[in-house]
């Protein structure tokens, strides 16, 4: 079985002056997440779609999810954990514990603030989660990067050709994901910035997945205006 989960948790403290999350800020005449979410639930080899945000939101995002989703029979909402990847966990333990975890267990991680995500990313990641059984959607660096040890001073800049920019999804098979952050030490997972890098850490391979240049994360409020011209342009 193949589930959509949709990280929802963010509070959206680099947004500025808002009074919600920034899942839950209007792009046109819906909310961002409401975006993702119906570009999930075109995929019809998702069994479900798993919703995880703070607690205190889960009432909130149920009440949005059937004002503006015709049909919502696929979504399912869970409060998610206190970091990224418990949060991931949190999906993998409903999944297992209403569908049991098996060796064909796909889930597809995406960041609800992420609205742009396309069908052909999407797809390409539950094909490449279901041969490798890690991938993670990135797209090459046009700028060159720089490294700082200090934040202060440049320490390297790496060979542009290798560097790429991460995005979402991140696909796994679901087993394999639990059973590899459950090996992890107490300081590994310090060191976590997400899903794919518990794989990275423990030598096992993320396929690549080309993701688009469109399909950025609204952090700050310029991404909200780069985002409502995005949705002019699709219309």
């Amino acid at each position: 079985m193949i589930f959509g989960v949709v990280l929802a948790g963010g509070i959206g403290s680099r947004m500025g002056n808002v009074d919600k999350p920034k899942q839950y800020l209007l792009v046109g005449d819906k909310p961002i997440l409401i975006h993702t979410l119906e570009r999930f639930y075109i995929e019809s080899e998702f069994e479900k779609i798993i919703v995880l945000c703070p607690a205190e939101w889960v009432s909130h995002t149920k009440n949005l999810i059937r004002k503006y989703m015709v049909d919502s029979s696929r979504v399912v909402v869970l409060q998610g954990g206190e970091t990224r990847n418990e949060t991931i966990m949190n999906s993998i333990r409903y999944i297992e514990e209403n569908y049991g975890l098996t060796d064909d267990t796909i889930v597809v991680t995406h960041d609800s603030v992420r609205p742009f995500v396309t069908q052909r990313i999407i797809e390409e990641n539950i094909k490449y989660a279901k041969k490798y059984g890690a991938c993670d959607t990135a797209v090459k660096a046009t700028d060159t990067i720089v490294c700082s040890e200090d934040n202060r001073i440049i320490s390297e800049i790496p060979e542009r050709s290798k560097m790429y920019q991460g995005q979402t999804p991140q696909s796994f098979n679901a087993r394999k994901l639990k059973n590899l952050y459950e090996s992890l030490t107490a300081e590994e997972k310090d060191l976590l910035t997400d899903a794919a890098k518990i794989f990275v850490m423990k030598g096992e391979k993320v396929h690549i997945v080309d993701g688009e240049v469109f399909n950025i994360k609204i952090t700050y409020p310029y991404d909200l205006r780069v985002a409502e011209a995005l949705l002019r342009g699709e219309e």
